[in-house]
This record gives structure tokens, sequence and C-alpha cells, in this order.
């Protein structure tokens, strides 16, 4: 069994900044932001900034790579993400296995066909990608509400792409779950057969049940207890991982937030006294 780093993060929003700044130190072990809501900024929020990338180690979640776009690579942007990471000692980059442009931007995340011909033309994409910010790329797996012109599963898919890329895996918990509703397949055997080497760290968040047979990743809500149940197994088969808190609206109190935060750290803390006694 791999032991892996354990640790928690929160994901980092404007709107929290005073309240975080406010306190001497959070009990967090990391924050995550997205480069693009960020590197324009100047002023009061890269002072703010600045502030905390020089007292907590910081990971980014990009919202805008698009990896999987008909449109050509924005190496422009990706350049722009790089000066980003580099100027805040950032070391490691996630994204979404999807993409959200086509001929100009949809502000959503699209479903990349699960085909062969997919596979290739992303990993060639992701080969550029790590060439330029010179780390790998962290990619999500995302939720999806289509599979348009599939033809292999979304697991093997995942696992194409990231074994003949050489990028990463952001294991995404709650998107597995819901996947598994509104597709109707089996969570644990998802989670169980994702490579362990992969994993850089992992997300946990809540989501909006539309119907019994729908629901929609919002991030929105406190996460539920099959959700936990999920990121209890992924411990379990995977080894401890680096895991973050999202929640991009309805933000409570930071009180709040922590309290799901010291929620996660404690199943890390049960699943390592677990695997010593095993070991």
């Amino acid at each position: 069994m791999l032991l892996n780093t354990p640790g928690v993060g929160l994901g980092l929003r404007r709107e929290m900044l005073d309240e975080v700044l406010a306190c001497p130190s959070v009990p967090v072990d990391f924050w995550e932001v997205a480069p693009e809501n960020w590197m324009t900024l100047g002023g009061r929020y890269e002072k703010q900034l600045t502030a905390l990338t020089k007292c907590y180690p910081f990971k980014t979640h990009g919202l805008s790579l698009s990896i999987g776009s008909p449109d050509p690579l924005d190496t422009t942007f990706v350049k722009n993400v790089r000066t980003f990471l580099d100027q805040h000692d950032i070391q490691l980059y996630s994204e979404h296995l999807s993409y959200c442009s086509a001929a100009g931007h949809m502000y959503d995340l699209m479903p990349i066909p699960f085909t062969p011909e997919a596979v290739r033309y992303v990993v060639e994409r992701i080969k550029r990608v790590q060439d330029i910010i010179q780390r790998p790329l962290v990619l999500e797996n995302v939720s999806y509400y289509a599979a348009p012109g599939a033809q292999m599963s979304e697991l093997d898919f995942i696992l194409n792409v990231l074994e003949q890329s050489d990028c990463q895996l952001l294991l995404d918990v709650n998107n597995i779950y819901v996947n598994s509703v509104n597709h109707g397949y089996q969570a644990e055997h998802f989670v169980k057969a994702l490579p362990t080497k992969r994993i850089a760290y992992g997300h946990i968040a809540g989501h909006y049940n539309e119907a019994e047979d729908l629901i929609v990743d919002t991030h929105g809500a406190d996460v539920i207890e099959p959700v936990w149940k999920l990121l209890e197994l992924a411990y379990q088969v995977h080894g401890v991982f680096p895991t973050l808190l999202e929640r991009d609206f309805n933000i409570p109190p930071l009180a709040e937030l922590l309290l799901e935060v010291e929620r996660i750290r404690g199943l890390q803390q049960q699943s390592l006294q677990l695997q010593e006694r095993i070991a």
C-alpha cells in the first residue's frame, strides 16, 4: 500500500480574503486558486495574494485551459499561467479533462468524446502544455451530463490519457459520485480502477439533486455522506493523498468551512492509523 503525504486544503475565493487575512493562522495545509481569476489583477488583490503565498503552500486549479477544445491551444495564456506559477512559487497546476471553448468561450465544462482519436488529440496538447509550464499538468476527472460519440468508457478514456501523456490526476470523488448516479455505473469500482501513482491530490465538494437520477455538480452545498464514504474508500485503496474542499457559492463563514476541512483531516488520520496497523 502506498502511503502518500496527507494534507487538507481549501479553495480561496476573493470574498474570503478579509476574513482569512484577519486570522493569525488558518488551520489548512494549502490553499487553491484559479490562476486566471488572479493573474491579471494588481493593486490590493495582488498584495493580499502575495502575502498569503508567502505564508501558505498553494496549488492552482484552472478554468480556461480548454484542453480538449477544437480551437488551437492558447499558448499565450499557458505562458501567462507559467509566469503566475513562477511569481508565487507554485509547483502544481491542475485543470479539467474537458473543454470550455470552441470559436468562443462557452462558460461551461463540455465533455470530450470518449474516443481513441480524442485521446491522441488531448495527449498531444497536454505534452505541449507541460513543455511550456515545465511542470506536470494535473487533470481532473469531470462531471458530465452526456457522452456524445462515445467509443470507450469514461474510465478507459481517463486511463489512456493519463498513461499516454504521463500527466497526473486530480481525483474528484464528488464528480465520480455524480457521474455514477447520472450514468449508472458503480462509483466504488471506478475509484479502485484509478492508478495510484498518478494521483497528485483530490477534491471533495457538494452538489444539487435535480431528480433521483440527475445530480448537478454545483460546489454550492455541504458534502453528503455517500461522498464522504467514497473519499474514505479512496484513501483505503490509494493511500492518503492531499485533499481540498471546494465551495464556489453559498459560501458560509470560514468557521463553518473549517468543520468540513477538519472532517477530511479526521478521515486522513483514521486511514493512516489503519494502514499502520496493517503494516
